[in-house]
């Protein structure tokens, strides 16, 4: 890591719901090898978890764990921390398990992984919710529901979220008042930050960039399709999901809810798309952003917290990560992410997901359900490295140490923006993410490159939707 004081977990958050699912793309052909049962003799009787090694602190998957075996003493669970540098390795070295016969009951998914284990993995929850409803009333109630919906596939319900982090603007407080800029009103515009960028350059020296950027899924280019309105992929509502929403959401909050999200058909030459990248281009050129493959997010803390960048995409993630490299509370601050045509923004999410290989469902189901409840969140989330799925975490305490001061932009990017939605990410999504991170640093190598590589873009994308995975 570029900064030591930067813990390894708020990192891999930091591509947790970008990098995504790239590295599946190698293990894809294995799928029909991927449901063979366990190999005799491997098993001890463990209920086993799969989790990314460093997602989690020690003392909290030790909490986690003695916490649910003292309310089931008859449940061994073993947590299996599978150490790799990234979700998307992560999750190749999941499907490599389960083609060797090793695999897990319960593995923890990100967004960009939820339809690709659901379709083909996974075991939808419905008849457990339904049969604890009683018990899950409360859990609902304290989490958005496109949240949950984006859990969702074909009308099922495969993972309860337990966090989330959607692409909110960071922005460097000295380096505002060094532009004499006040900080943005909730609803600025494009405009107002490409204003707000040609202030800070002129305020500072040439090593400064005003807008930093990463080329992922999530937080790279897919936040400017949100906000002028588009998206990669044409997208839509799955039928089905009534069963859930009549059941725990009042009528306000469950309209217009579906059976989950459906990415279908490629748009990367649409002219909203086109106009996107032509934005992103322009402040290339201007030399008020860099190109998104000039920086990642592992060095991004350096940069940002030394004032060398102002404004920069981020999550709830980032108020630890920034407080553990020692920025003070008062050194940076979030607001929404600007509008344009609309001021939608999206985010990523995870919870656990259950195999079909596993043969402790009924134990798994209530592990899941463990894992969701509040006490247990509080325990596990002890500092600011996510966005807790559960509104009622989010409170005055929990950010009085690492800030920002405006938190509450955290949870009210779901609550005020009740359009806000998931990353793209159909079950396709390795080959769709190769495809978009290739073709967005062509697309804005210059000016003149955006059409060219856009339509290069639409074919990759076409034949990758192709793909039956």
């Amino acid at each position: 890591m570029t900064d030591s004081h930067l813990s390894r977990r708020t990192m891999l958050r930091y591509g947790a719901y970008g990098a995504g699912a790239a590295a599946l793309a190698g293990t894809a052909a294995s799928w029909d090898r991927l449901t063979g049962a366990d190999i005799p003799g491997r098993d001890d009787g463990s209920l086993v978890v799969a989790t990314l090694g460093s997602a989690f602190s020690p003392d909290g998957v030790r909490a986690l764990v003695e916490g649910f075996q003292k309310l089931h003493p008859d449940i061994k669970v073993r947590v299996n921390a599978v150490q790799a540098v990234d979700w998307s390795d992560f999750f190749a070295k999941i499907l490599t398990q389960i083609a060797a016969g090793t695999a897990p009951d319960l593995v923890y998914v990100a967004t960009e992984g939820v339809q690709l284990f659901a379709r083909r993995l996974g075991v939808p929850l419905d008849r457990w919710v339904k049969r604890d409803a009683a018990e899950l009333r409360e859990y609902f109630a304290d989490v958005h529901p496109s949240l949950v919906e984006s859990m969702m596939y074909e009308g099922s319900l495969y993972q309860l979220p337990i966090e989330f982090n959607a692409a909110d603007m960071y922005l460097n407080t000295q380096v505002l008042k060094r532009a004499g800029a006040d900080f943005p009103a909730d609803d600025w515009t494009r405009d107002d930050f490409t204003d707000l960028l040609r202030r800070m350059k002129k305020a500072s020296d040439s090593h400064f960039t005003p807008y930093f950027w990463t080329n992922r899924l999530w937080g790279g280019v897919v936040p400017w399709l949100f906000a002028n309105g588009t998206n990669l992929l044409a997208e839509s509502k799955a039928p089905g999901g009534s069963w859930l929403w009549d059941s725990f959401y009042p009528a306000a909050q469950r309209q217009g809810r579906g059976g989950g999200f459906r990415w279908t058909t490629p748009q990367a030459t649409a002219d909203r798309v086109t106009e996107a990248y032509d934005y992103l281009a322009q402040l290339i050129q201007e030399d008020l952003c860099t190109r998104p493959e000039g920086g990642n997010g592992q060095n991004l803390i350096g940069v940002f917290s030394t004032g060398r960048v102002g404004v920069t995409p981020a999550g709830g993630f980032w108020a630890g990560g920034l407080h553990l490299a020692g920025m003070r509370d008062d050194g940076f601050d979030v607001q929404y992410f600007p509008r344009w045509r609309t001021q939608r923004h999206q985010f990523g999410a995870a919870g656990y997901a259950l195999l079909r290989t596993s043969k402790k469902q009924d134990a798994a189901w209530e592990f899941i359900k463990y894992s969701a409840r509040r006490d247990t969140l509080t325990r596990l989330f002890t500092t600011n490295q996510t966005t807790p799925a559960r509104r009622s975490m989010l409170t005055d305490a929990r950010y009085r140490e690492t800030g920002p001061a405006h938190w509450r932009v955290f949870y009210d990017t779901v609550d005020k923006f009740p359009d806000t939605g998931p990353i793209p990410a159909p079950p396709q999504v390795a080959e769709v993410t190769q495809v978009l991170l290739k073709h967005t640093g062509t697309a804005l190598a210059s000016p003149r490159s955006v059409g060219p590589a856009l339509r290069r873009m639409q074919g990759d994308l076409e034949k990758a939707m192709e793909r039956d995975v």
